[in-house]
């Protein structure tokens, strides 16, 4: 809501819902003009302005998202998902936004997989990706109630992003609370095993994708230079459980720092993953005002 408010593009806020009746974001829409409802997606298909709106983004809970997304969806509503769910496509800014306009829910993946995975698919736009691993380190302090009860849906529907949208033959997703006083920034380590590349041209490919991802998260960067090894017939890199892999082993560490527009500037997970949806409602919202242009 504060991201649409302060930098509007093509989209306007009508409603927020929640369940709780004493919330501070809905006492904080309220102060600013938006109309809200405690009453969650009930509450929100009662409200006047529900014929009018074309998107709706949901912020709850994997659980909570499949009953909201047969509701919207019977309703004609686009749904972005900023949850595990993983009902629609996945859906990456960088790497395949364009794709899945047309699509009744898109799925944001995790804050993880929005930091990582342009990562593994810079690597296999340039050369083979046998094996991605990512591991996203989060301040305890940012990860709320949602988050932790879906840790298991974090882990499961990254790694299945890591293949599909990455590129990778088989992925992995490992997610790190960190309790940490003062709270650090969101870090993540991205491990690709790939053949077919050169060293530097995995690394231009993956500087490439870094400043496409600045475009809309500013505080994401690399925290040091790629750094490569390399394993041939001799020296496999052995990974327990998958077996062992010749090629180009890159790894690279990410930092990603929040825009400050209303959570912490440590809470880059959460603001990688609302910049994210932004971005992608933005692209959902000006088809909808083309479409209606035309007609």
């Amino acid at each position: 809501m504060i991201k649409m408010i302060k930098y509007p593009q093509n989209m306007e806020v009508v409603a927020v819902a929640g369940i709780d009746p004493d919330s501070e974001g809905l006492a904080m829409a309220r102060e600013r003009g938006v109309a809200t409802t405690h009453e969650g997606i009930e509450g929100l298909k009662k409200m006047s302005v529900y014929p009018e709106i074309g998107i709706v983004f949901d912020a709850t809970s994997a659980y909570a998202h499949k009953a909201h997304d047969e509701v919207l969806r019977a309703d004609g509503k686009q749904v972005v998902d900023l949850t595990p769910a993983a009902i629609g496509p996945f859906t990456i800014p960088p790497v395949n936004m364009d794709q899945y306009l047309d699509r009744p829910n898109v799925n944001m993946v995790t804050c993880g997989g929005q930091a990582t995975i342009p990562i593994v698919a810079a690597v296999s736009q340039v050369a083979t990706v046998h094996y991605a691993e990512i591991v996203a380190s989060v301040s305890s302090r940012s990860a709320g109630p949602g988050t932790r009860a879906n840790i298991d849906e974090f882990t499961r529907t990254t790694a299945n992003a890591i293949e599909r949208v990455g590129g990778a033959a088989q992925g992995k997703a490992i997610i790190i609370l960190n309790p940490a006083e003062p709270p650090m920034i969101m870090r993540d380590t991205v491990f690709t095993l790939s053949e077919g590349a050169e060293e530097e041209t995995i690394r231009d490919a993956i500087e490439a994708m870094v400043k496409k991802v600045q475009a809309y998260v500013p505080g994401y960067r690399l925290k040091q230079e790629v750094q490569f090894e390399r394993f041939g017939d001799n020296n496999p890199l052995k990974i327990p459980g998958r077996g062992e892999y010749t090629g180009v082993k890159a790894s690279v560490f990410l930092e990603v720092e929040g825009a400050g527009d209303y959570l912490p500037s440590y809470s880059g997970n959460l603001d990688i993953m609302t910049a994210a949806a932004k971005a992608t409602g933005e692209l959902l919202a000006k088809r909808i005002i083309d479409r209606r242009a035309v007609a």
